[in-house]
């Protein structure tokens, strides 16, 4: 049967655990996206510092609605500026973004005032009056601390700084933020048969896809990587390249070789080394080696493009996202099937898939672990649970959105 998927997420994230224990960094804002926040960030000052107009319009007392719906237009109030106190009866132009005056306390759009425009300069001369209609206090008016108030916690340990949450950062006035440092990972596919991309191939060669289909996953996701193709079945070539890359590697990963042929590089390269090499109850991925190498962490992806593709997504990519807080997991939904499937006894299967519009989606190629056009064409991955073998149209399944 082979061993569970999540029994070895679970050994995948023993043999990690020491990673999120690692000195936090302090990052600029600009080189910080994509790592995980180190400690809670707790918010300098409140957002919006001051109450401010949410319109462009006349900033006014709602009292004054007592006395009537005329008001003597007050100077302007820009963006940036520090108004002067509003006194009763009046109505002061303000900009959206702008800072409140003192004495005012809502906001009447400009669109909705007689005349339906803010007065020009000679008009303010000449002592300027506006007609509004009434309002309730707070009216058009972000209050100071409406969307965080100084002393919060924002954003805790762990969370993953996106775009929104590093300009969350800015906003507070920060420049910098405490991050979990980015992984740094060697990446390196084996096997004699690798030809290089731009070269010609020699009969019974393959060019190597796995080094830039799993680095550019990686650095996707905001980690560190860097590959290197060992063009050799010789074990002293991949031992000698495992040893150079652990100098600066947090996590190894190779890609090839631990299958069960009677020929395997990587099994070799690494007998009598602290690592394992099982099956797992997976298609494609099935295929995995798991330990240390001259001390750093090591896993064993198989050698098919979509295998080792797979092997990132489904076991490596959630155990980070849990661990490390980045990078984010796949967003999970359950959506009905546009095509029927099978899928082999006690084994998860993960199929490439499309979303369509009608909101179900359709399989993409077939279970094969070759397929990188298939993988290509894809947009989203169906995960079959190990018990159950077809699934007629219209089945509902777990799909993860990639």
């Amino acid at each position: 049967m082979g061993t569970s998927v999540d029994d070895h997420r679970r050994s995948i994230r023993a043999l990690l655990a020491p990673l999120a224990r690692r000195e936090p960094v302090v990052r600029p804002l600009d080189r910080a996206l994509g790592l995980a926040l180190a400690t809670d960030l707790i918010a300098p000052l409140s957002l919006p510092p001051f109450d401010n107009s949410q319109m462009d319009g006349f900033a006014v007392r709602s009292a004054d609605f007592a006395a009537g719906h005329e008001f003597a237009a007050a100077e302007p109030i820009p963006a940036g500026a520090v108004p002067v106190p509003l006194a009763r009866g009046q109505a002061a132009p303000i900009m959206t973004g702008a800072m409140l005056p003192e004495g005012a306390d809502a906001v009447v759009p400009v669109e909705r005032a007689r005349p339906p425009r803010f007065p020009d300069a000679a008009e303010l001369s000449d002592h300027a009056r506006v007609v509004l209609p009434s309002v309730e206090p707070g009216t058009f008016v972000r209050r100071a601390g409406s969307d965080v108030a100084a002393g919060d916690v924002v954003l805790a340990a762990g969370a993953r700084l996106g775009p929104a949450q590093l300009g969350l950062a800015a906003a507070l006035g920060l420049a910098e933020v405490p991050a979990r440092p980015p992984l740094r990972v060697a990446v390196l596919s084996t096997g004699a048969e690798l030809a290089v991309p731009g070269e010609p191939l020699s009969p019974g060669q393959i060019y190597d896809s796995n080094g830039t289909l799993l680095v550019a996953a990686l650095r996707e996701a905001g980690i560190d990587a860097r590959a290197t193709a060992v063009r050799s079945d010789e074990p002293d070539a991949l031992r000698a390249a495992l040893a150079g890359a652990a100098e600066s590697a947090d996590l190894l990963v190779t890609t090839g070789g631990v299958s069960k042929g009677a020929f395997e590089a990587t099994k070799l390269a690494l007998a009598g080394a602290d690592v394992e090499f099982v099956h797992l109850a997976l298609q494609p991925g099935g295929p995995q080696g798991i330990g240390t190498v001259g001390g750093v962490p090591f896993l064993g992806f198989p050698g098919n493009p979509v295998s080792c593709w797979v092997s990132w997504e489904i076991l490596l990519r959630p155990v980070l996202a849990e661990l490390l807080g980045a990078p984010a997991p796949r967003p999970r939904l359950r959506l009905p099937l546009a095509d029927p499937l099978d899928s082999p006894s006690r084994k998860l299967q993960v199929r490439r898939a499309r979303l369509l519009t009608d909101g179900r989606v359709s399989l993409v190629g077939g279970p094969g672990s070759h397929l990188l056009g298939a993988l290509a064409a894809s947009d989203a991955l169906v995960l079959v649970p190990e018990d159950v073998t077809e699934l007629p149209v219209g089945a509902s399944v777990e799909v993860w959105l990639l």
